[in-house]
């Protein structure tokens, strides 16, 4: 068919707008409308009744106007005029068609978009979710996208020249607006009259600019676009990808030239580089190593070679830091990418999150120099440190430290660091973080789980005797009560039970439904455990709040079944064997009104718990008390530093500061005579968790409440207790001295002796918690010390005791009663210490009551007939 152009006069511009109509005059539509072309598109045929001429409007790929490729001889082309030029197809990218059921069928229902990848093309298989078709222009197939293609679709970034999406390599963008970018090929641009034009917009081609968009620009979701080709700085572009993980790049193939210009902008012992809106990057700050010289000769490549401007989204650098892409994330931060940029689909993680997960040191350097927060927490409340300590990544981990991250951060399920890296059994980490002391070891989550728990449940046993020989406390109980002996139980790690009971680990703890470790092993089917524990005393006929026996939680006819009926059987032909062992009467005296249950164990008699008195966890008062608890009487400090400069004003009121930074009293503190300690109070600036705050803290010591043969109800450590360790707070009662002396029963009296008005003490007889329970030792491993904490009324110090010395788990703990207690108590009970020095045994008592006697005959005239070597006695 032959095709050809009505001949006008000349318009006034070769490109027409689509927004303008122009009026045909005496045209009419022949009877035929529309005839099928054998390309496939539709031929239109008119009349013209001026001279009876005939034209045809073709298909625009059939007019040789140069849109894809433009013809070697312009000169061919017939000038065209105003009204008979046929409209250029500008863009349609925003436009959509209704669906079409036989091209959604073609499809498959996936689709039909082609990505073209540095001349590569692509196919997307994402299935399509609106059928509606669009296309970039009237020159292309109308196509079924997928929702980012449409999107894509949307913001110009498909060619209209070869309906291709621009993905990677180099484009022609056109910028008619700050806020709009026309993607097309640069062979694809408009060709009319040798001018080029945006095939988006109509724009001069001229006003484009040339850009390079890198290969994993993620507004695409092509599954397997190809990898761009490698281009040199040296060329003037950049090297947007390769085949390894870590890009290097090296200087020696630049020109003299080059260096040279590089010597100029940057110091080749410490390469750094500026960029407008992005601070000071180096690699300063990382060890001498393979990555670090070749981060340096990446930045002295860039400092050398400035490459052409490039276009990232910030999706790529989170991709690339995930990837350890250094030299691409380097030139994001230099191009000024957000490195705080959160990724919704990624839980609002970060670059530095997936940098740090993968253990890509180099690159999390960058990102911090870059702005990076440390600390920055994406939906589960995780920091970048976290992600490096759960998988392992101890060189990270140890960066990020050095950088200033905070170690003690907790996420939405309070874990810290250490808690994710115990309980993925990441040994060296967690050695690293306790050298650190920046994290509690015994620091527990939102169920109450330590490092510890999840060690052990996990079976980690290198894990649990390094956390143990740290410090670990292995009684501290979750939310349920369960101490570590019963995770052990339940996971049936015989060798973690076993190193936890030579650690005195409580045997006989029961949580709140009344399990003992004991019960959870027989319901757990964990025969060793089982083994184990009937051989350290476990009760087997001790029933839980449910009334069940550990027989009754096993399977019937089981091994463990087995097990326990013979342990039960032969402790009832031998009753003395259950008799050495300590039962659990009362799992918690204290009701949780402390932090820590203080169960209490007979082993010795049937003497019940004792309940005549009621367990408080502070002073209280049952009589009017003017204690002065004014805030704006409080002397307070203003420190910035955890108070541990000399200015700290608490400091000061106790002489200096006493604690160390583990919450220890140092070793030069006077025991003999111990100083006033005032603690930092609510009125000071320091923050909570500041190092002169101790007592305040409460009960962090596991005790318990025994029977023991001597001395009635007494109280013993379950750990091992450091010397100058707060263990307890002597509460009761506050009464004045004369209300004291009314009082039948004398011997919970704890005297405040203070030194300004009138006298005071504290009566633990009606009102108490465990120190009421804490017997005399002449030679004591504690001592009392007087701290002020909500007031600072001289009056009503409040009664602290510290460790003498270190202290064993297992092992009774007391204090001095006192002289004073001694010469009225003596007369009615002698002291069963048991110390080599007693001064108030039966002996000691006799001796100085015969001594005693003495003296009062020489004061009334009567010989002394106490020795042998007294003179005889004068007649009558």
């Amino acid at each position: 068919m032959k095709r050809r152009l009505k001949k006008k006069g000349k318009h006034e511009k070769p490109w027409l707008k689509p927004t303008r109509k122009r009026k045909r005059k005496n045209k009419v539509r022949s009877s035929t409308a529309l005839e099928e072309h054998p390309s496939g598109e539709g031929v239109v045929a008119e009349e013209l009744h001026d001279g009876f001429k005939e034209y045809t409007e073709v298909p625009l790929d059939s007019l040789d106007l140069g849109l894809s490729n433009p013809p070697k001889d312009l000169s061919d082309l017939e000038p065209m005029d105003s009204d008979g030029a046929q409209e250029l197809p500008l863009c349609s990218c925003r436009m959509e068609t209704p669906k079409s059921r036989e091209i959604l069928t073609l499809a498959n229902k996936k689709c039909m978009a082609t990505e073209s990848s540095d001349g590569e093309l692509s196919c997307c298989s994402n299935t399509v979710n609106k059928q509606e078709m669009m296309r970039p222009s009237n020159n292309v197939q109308l196509l079924v996208l997928c929702e980012d293609h449409r999107a894509r679709m949307v913001k110009h970034q498909c060619c209209p020249g070869c309906g291709y999406f621009c993905t990677a390599g180099t484009f022609m963008e056109c910028q008619p607006d700050s806020n709009i970018s026309h993607r097309f090929h640069k062979e694809c641009a408009s060709m009319i009259n040798s001018l080029s034009f945006c095939p988006h917009c109509g724009e001069e081609a001229s006003k484009a600019k040339e850009v390079t968009i890198a290969k994993a620009d993620t507004t695409s979701t092509v599954p397997n676009s190809p990898r761009l080709a490698e281009v040199s700085l040296a060329d003037g572009t950049v090297d947007t990808t390769t085949e390894s993980p870590q890009m290097k790049l090296s200087c020696e193939d630049k020109s003299d030239s080059a260096a040279s210009r590089s010597s100029e902008s940057c110091d080749f012992s410490t390469p750094s580089m500026y960029s407008k809106g992005t601070p000071f990057l180096s690699p300063s700050g990382l060890p001498q190593s393979p990555a670090k010289e070749t981060l340096e000769s990446i930045i002295i490549a860039l400092d050398a070679e400035k490459p052409k401007k490039l276009r990232f989204h910030p999706k790529q650098l989170y991709i690339s830091a995930k990837q350890g892409e250094l030299q691409k994330v380097l030139l994001m931060l230099v191009e000024g990418i957000d490195p705080n940029f959160k990724l919704d689909s990624q839980s609002k993680r970060t670059p530095l999150h997936v940098a740090a997960e993968a253990g890509h040191k180099e690159v999390c350097h960058m990102l911090i120099q870059a702005g990076a927060n440390l600390d920055m927490c994406d939906e589960d409340q995780r920091t970048p440190l976290m992600d490096a300590a759960e998988n392992n990544h101890l060189d990270t981990v140890k960066y990020l430290l050095k950088a200033g991250a905070i170690a003690s951060h907790k996420d939405a399920e309070g874990s810290t660091c250490l808690h994710l890296a115990a309980k993925k059994g990441h040994y060296d980490v967690v050695k690293y973080l306790l050298s650190t002391e920046l994290i509690d070891i015994n620091c527990q989550d939102d169920g109450g789980w330590t490092p510890m728990i999840w060690a052990t449940e996990y079976k980690h046993i290198d894990q649990v005797q390094l956390l143990l020989s740290s410090g670990a406390d292995i009684n501290i109980r979750d939310k349920e009560e369960n101490i570590c002996l019963h995770w052990a139980a339940f996971s049936g790690c015989v060798d973690i039970a076993e190193i936890l009971l030579n650690a005195k680990c409580d045997l006989h703890a029961v949580n709140i439904h009344g399990d003992s470790p004991l019960h959870i092993a027989a319901r757990e089917n964990r025969r060793d455990c089982v083994v184990l524990f009937l051989s350290k005393g476990a009760e087997v006929s001790l029933k839980n709040k449910e009334g069940e026996s550990p027989i009754e939680c096993s399977s019937m006819n089981s091994d463990v079944w087995h097990t326990l009926q013979a342990s039960k059987k032969l402790k009832e032909v031998d009753p003395d064997v259950s008799s050495t062992s300590d039962k659990v009467i009362n799992r918690d005296i204290a009701r949780g009104y402390e932090r820590i249950p203080i169960p209490c164990v007979n082993g010795v008699d049937n003497e019940p718990c004792p309940d005549n008195y009621k367990y408080v966890p502070e002073n209280c008062v049952t009589s009017p008390m003017n204690i002065d608890r004014n805030i704006t009487h409080l002397q307070y400090c203003v420190c910035k530093d955890n108070c541990s400069s000399t200015n700290c004003m608490c400091g000061q009121l106790s002489l200096r500061c006493w604690y160390s930074q583990d919450g220890r009293l140092l070793p030069e503190f006077c025991k003999m005579e111990p100083p006033l300690i005032f603690e930092c109070n609510h009125a000071c600036s320091c923050w909570r968790s500041c190092k002169n705050r101790v007592v305040q803290n409460g009960l962090r010591v596991r005790l318990q409440l025994f029977r023991s043969k001597k001395m009635g109800w007494a109280v013993r450590t379950l750990q091992d207790i450091a010397q100058g360790t707060f263990v307890c707070e002597y509460v009761g009662e506050i009464i004045s001295d004369s209300e004291a002396d009314v009082r039948e029963d004398d011997s919970y009296l704890f005297d405040l002796d203070n030194k300004v008005g009138d006298v005071y003490c504290i009566d633990a007889r009606f009102y108490g918690n465990i120190s009421r329970f804490i017997n005399h030792m002449c030679d004591p491993n504690l001592f009392p010390v007087r701290v002020f904490m909500s007031h600072q009324d001289l009056r009503f110090p409040r009664i602290a005791f510290f460790s003498t010395r270190h202290i064993a788990a297992g092992e009774e703990i007391g204090f001095d009663y006192g002289d004073r207690f001694w010469e009225v108590k003596s007369r009615y009970f002698s002291c069963q210490c048991g110390a080599p020095k007693c001064r108030h045994s039966e002996v000691a008592i006799a001796a100085r009551h015969s001594e005693a006697e003495s003296l009062d005959n020489l004061e009334n005239g009567a010989p002394d007939t106490s020795s042998s070597s007294a003179a005889p006695s004068s007649p009558c």
